[in-house]
């Protein structure tokens, strides 16, 4: 790095540590624009290349010390130089759930042409399989969508790197979870441009990383060998050199030449434009949506049963007594709708300030929760389309939904209702006619909810198979999660070739999937 350049950059930076190395804060621009962070180092020069790349990985697999890294090599800092730069700032107690929860877009311009021929984007997502619960890993493909949709996110990328520790030395739940978690997020035209960023290594070739890659199925660059590319990192460059100084200095060389060849591919890779990717997490969200929707629409039909239930066993019990009340008194579980304030407005963290539920207020129904975040407003949320709700019973328009940070929930009550009973021999037959003609009503009602309920399975089942033809990973975990009960109620329908699709679906997963849904279960009876 050119001396003033070098002088200039410090004298603009947050001491953090001195020593050797002396550990830096680069001053940087931080934007918001919803959950999402941009943090910008340098001006942008729009005749200069630039290289995006997508880190995702585990929860502490050493994301943020992979984004140091290429910073400053992106700067051009030597071991020599007896300085370090950050640019991912450290987590302070209390802010820890906020900043881990938000994608942060890292942009370094200024530097091209001196160590590299292009600027650098670096994409950093939530950890996978942290202990806050399985929710929270939901929100990733939530928070990814976003970015790519919006006007100021991004359109196109070079390399997703998959970060991996090397002490990740054999197949387990916990790992094929994560895997699998990385693998349903994008489409088919990524797999050439997936990597593995190998942290904590020394040196060595990491062959029970590459083993456990490869069994888990992961889609991803090969080379002439058909084995996973890879690239290794050391996890020690702002370590005090005080001591072990020859080690830390072998330690810091691995990192470089990872950080060398990594660079170098991503020079020759092509950008891949993200639509595919984008239309993969959609239909994800979709599917969520449909489920979700279904799921309290079952529960709201099988208590309107009980409700007909009850009052034609009370009807009956009427005809029965008509000779001895002229009144009759029946009480029933009736069904209702409430708003139900959100669990997360409770909370203060960050990116639970931007979850809200899009709702119909016509049908009383939750049309897409969680996961709501950066549309303002419900005709731009992921499930309107064509300015009408895909998800809601009535398909309503987009106008007739709000966002808010309440939900609909279904609940019943007690409810007394008295009929008067005619005694007129003459009229007798026609007031039990009529109180049947009120049972024959809510049948109907039934028998139409049921039509809707048939209606939305199949609308389920269409995402699926769209999911089939597009996305890197159709039957992942967070595919297979619903197949069950999807098979089950698509029975229920009668419709065989459908059901079949989906059991062929699910005789398909291979060991990494059945590790990962193993994992995916037990947090969600533990959580």
């Amino acid at each position: 790095m050119d001396l003033l350049c070098f002088l200039d950059i410090i004298s603009k930076c947050l001491l953090i540590q001195s020593g050797s190395p002396s550990v830096f804060q680069l001053n940087t621009k931080k934007e918001d624009f919803g959950p999402l962070t941009k943090i910008t180092l340098g001006k942008k020069n729009l005749n200069k290349a630039n290289r995006t790349v997508l880190l995702v990985g585990e929860t502490g697999a050493g994301k943020s010390t992979v984004i140091n890294a290429l910073v400053n090599h992106t700067m051009g800092v030597k071991f020599e130089d007896e300085v370090w730069f950050k640019i991912v700032e450290d987590e302070k107690r209390g802010q820890t759930e906020s900043q881990t929860s938000d994608v942060m877009v890292y942009e370094i311009f200024g530097f091209e042409d001196q160590t590299l021929p292009f600027s650098l984007t670096i994409i950093d997502t939530p950890g996978f399989g942290d202990t806050r619960g399985i929710e929270k890993d939901f929100i990733v493909s939530q928070r990814l969508f976003d970015l790519f949709r919006s006007d100021e996110g991004i359109q196109e990328i070079h390399a997703v790197g998959l970060v991996v520790k090397a002490t990740d030395n054999r197949v387990n739940d916990r790992l094929s979870y994560v895997f699998n978690s990385v693998m349903s997020l994008f489409g088919k035209n990524l797999e050439k441009s997936i990597v593995a960023l190998i942290t904590h290594s020394d040196g060595r070739q990491p062959k029970n990383v590459i083993q456990a890659l490869e069994a888990t199925k992961i889609r991803c660059a090969k080379n002439e060998n058909k084995q996973p590319i890879y690239f290794l990192f050391d996890n020690s460059q702002s370590d005090d050199r005080s001591e072990d100084t020859e080690f830390l200095k072998i330690a810091t060389e691995i990192s470089e030449r990872g950080l060398r060849t990594f660079t170098a591919f991503l020079e020759k890779k092509t950008a891949q434009k993200l639509i595919m990717t984008t239309d993969v997490l959609n239909q994800r969200i979709s599917l969520t949506a449909c489920i979700q929707n279904l799921q309290e629409r079952i529960l709201l039909i099988e208590q309107r049963q009980e409700e007909l239930k009850q009052t034609h066993d009370a009807l009956v019990k009427q005809v029965e007594d008509m000779n001895k009340s002229e009144t009759f008194t029946v009480e029933v579980d009736v069904v209702f709708k409430e708003k139900e304030p959100l669990k997360s407005q409770k909370l203060f963290f960050r990116q639970n300030i931007f979850e809200k539920a899009m709702v119909c207020t016509i049908c009383k129904e939750n049309c897409h929760y969680p996961g709501c975040t950066l549309v303002r407003s419900p005709q731009h949320c992921e499930v309107i389309r064509k300015g009408h709700c895909t998800v809601c019973t009535g398909k309503c328009p987009a106008s007739a939904h709000v966002k808010e940070n309440w939900r609909y929930v279904t609940k019943t009550k007690k409810v007394k209702k008295t009929v008067g009973v005619q005694k007129d021999i003459k009229r007798e037959k026609g007031d039990v006619e009529k109180n049947f003609n009120v049972v024959k009503g809510l049948v109907n009602e039934i028998q139409k909810l049921r039509s809707e309920k048939f209606q939305l399975i199949n609308e389920a089942y269409q995402h699926v198979i769209t999911l089939e033809e597009i996305a890197l990973k159709v039957n992942a975990g967070a595919t297979l999660v619903h197949l069950d009960f999807l098979i089950a109620k698509m029975k229920e329908i009668g419709d065989t070739k459908k059901v079949q699709k989906l059991e062929e679906m699910r005789t398909q997963m291979d060991e990494g999937t059945k590790l990962a849904l193993q994992y995916l279960w037990g947090r969600v009876t533990t959580v």
